[in-house]
């Protein structure tokens, strides 16, 4: 007997999918454990295994699709088997649920999005594409490049446009074959998940009549003539995207700048993985003709002392406005959340580095082993918050949410924003165990192959910018938790010990605490904890 397999929830989370690509084609023998396909989720994109053996008879859900979880992802079976009441039970379903909807009050705006939902009345051969959720925050999504326009042939695998979520830019693959007979969403344009982002279909299919079945979807039927008329001028404004014959690497927002300054890529020399044109190269690109301009510049200064006693400064006032990613809206609204709902306060400490760098020095000067300070730093915050519960709770309303567990989350920068994977466990390893995961994970998050559960539980976070020659500041707290660190570097200054002034080693650290869970004096505490075992490494190995 056949089995249906449904999207699977990777994560507590996780609301929708999206098949990043499918590694089976139908008709295909399926063994157990075999890799289906890819899943993507906000956090990272993992491989799903079959439970089952037989043979693809169905694809559900197409690649660079989403859909919520439990949704029909794949039908396994004998071959030849007859899977119709499947597929019909699920087309079923769907009647019934649009026949409840029709029950209640709604506006045309709902009547739109249900009835693009049925496919019952798509065509034979017409595909409609809709705008796929790519992560559980999502909400809308950006076109930052189309690379088919109207009228184009589109094959199965091809490319079909770059879509920019809150997590990256990600190549858009076509699931179909055929022609692409209408674009939804612009260029540039941003729309709500679910909206239609493209049709494709036979040459010749009346687009009119599908749209006009959908009166309301995203606003864009009732002109459906002069999108498809308007296509084509965008496509023909963009940069030019090919040389000899061959397509130009370049990331959507390199394409972006170049387009805004007027760049030709074809001139620009990529640094990124197999020549991509990434945002650097087109920031520092200098045309041929720029230097020349320079001596003009210079002898106009040279000759202005002659002609004036006062020498003002003579240019054009610029700038530019470069659209906001996903990423870094998800992390203002979550940040502004944070700052504006949480009543924070700062506690400021210096701690004594002497005995913790000569620590170091005499742990990493063992075979195979190396640790900085900032797993020295982790390792304390450990076993203060062991000391200290209070800190290590989570403020939900009506209840204050006591965690006996300890893990803590660690601030990696990546090159589009922020993100903070967790050290579970965190007071149960040796400074060792805790250097190597850290490394582990930092390299994995700005590789974006990190897992939802290895950014998802943190009950306390580190924020360290020491390395790049902070002294001090101050971080927003990362919710649910309470608190959040912030580290800065080890100078070397002046200090008085035993009445006698000489050269030490210092950092200042800054607790963040969320008034609602952590009083003053409950913060101090756990500094003055921290600071001891910072200041003493060898009772943190006891």
């Amino acid at each position: 007997m056949a089995e249906v397999i449904n999207m699977p929830r990777l994560s507590d989370t996780m609301e929708e999918g999206t098949v990043a690509k499918w590694l089976k084609n139908v008709g295909d023998k399926v063994e157990e454990g075999d890799i289906l396909a890819e899943i993507e989720t906000d956090k990272a994109t993992m491989e799903f295994e079959s439970f089952y053996e037989g043979t693809l008879l169905h694809i559900g859900i197409p690649e660079g699709e989403g859909a919520p979880v439990d949704s029909l992802l794949a039908i396994i079976g004998k071959e030849g088997e007859d899977i119709s009441s499947l597929l019909n039970g699920s087309a079923a379903s769907s009647e019934v649920q649009e026949a409840d909807a029709a029950d209640e009050p709604v506006d045309d705006s709902s009547e739109s999005s249900d009835e693009v939902s049925a496919s019952a009345e798509v065509p034979e051969g017409v595909e409609i594409v809709k705008m796929p959720r790519l992560s559980d925050t999502m909400e809308e999504g950006t076109v930052a490049a189309w690379l088919k326009k109207v009228g184009d042939t589109v094959e199965e695998g091809e490319i079909l446009a770059e879509i920019e979520t809150d997590k990256a830019t990600m190549e858009f693959e076509s699931f179909y074959s055929g022609t692409l007979l209408y674009i939804g969403i612009q260029e540039g344009e941003s729309s709500p998940v679910d909206a239609v982002l493209a049709i494709i279909g036979p040459a010749g299919t009346d687009v009119d009549a599908v749209l006009n079945a959908k009166p309301s979807s995203g606003g864009k039927a009732s002109a459906p003539a002069e999108t498809q008329k308007e296509a084509p001028k965008k496509e023909a404004a963009e940069p030019k995207s090919v040389n000899d014959g061959q397509r130009i690497f370049a990331s959507p927002l390199a394409k972006k700048i170049a387009k805004e300054k007027g760049i030709d890529l074809s001139s620009v020399s990529g640094s990124g993985d197999n020549g991509r044109i990434v945002k650097k190269d087109v920031e520092n690109y200098t045309p041929a003709a720029t230097p020349a301009a320079a001596p003009q510049k210079a002898a106009a200064t040279t000759a202005a002392p002659a002609s004036a006693p006062v020498i003002l400064p003579v240019g054009e006032e610029g700038s530019e406005e470069v659209k906001n990613s996903q990423m870094r809206k998800t992390i203002a609204k979550r940040l502004s959340e944070s700052k504006f709902t949480a009543p924070h306060y700062y506690l400021t400490i210096e701690v004594d580095m002497g005995n913790a760098m000569a620590s170091r020095k005499q742990i990493n000067d063992l075979p195979d082993t190396k640790v900085s300070f900032n797993d020295m730093v982790v390792k304390a915050c450990a076993m203060a918050l062991k000391k200290h519960p209070q800190v290590n709770t989570t403020w939900n309303g009506d209840t204050t949410r006591y965690n006996h567990h300890v893990h803590v989350g660690v601030a990696v920068a990546v090159d589009d924003g922020l993100v903070v994977p967790v050290v579970k466990f965190t007071d149960q390893l040796s400074l060792t165990q805790i250097g190597a995961a850290v490394k582990d994970l930092a390299g994995r998050a700005r590789n974006k192959k990190l897992t939802p559960a290895e950014m998802d539980g943190s009950t306390f976070t580190v924020s360290n910018l020491g390395m790049f020659g902070i002294t001090e500041f101050t971080s927003i707290i990362n919710q649910p938790n309470s608190a959040i660190l912030s580290v800065g570097a080890i100078v070397q200054k002046p200090v008085v010990k035993d009445g006698q002034i000489v050269v030490g080693n210092t950092m200042k650290v800054t607790l963040a605490c969320d008034h609602r869970t952590v009083d003053g004096a409950t913060g101090a505490q756990f500094l003055l904890t921290l600071r001891s075992y910072l200041e003493n490494p060898v009772t943190m190995l006891a």
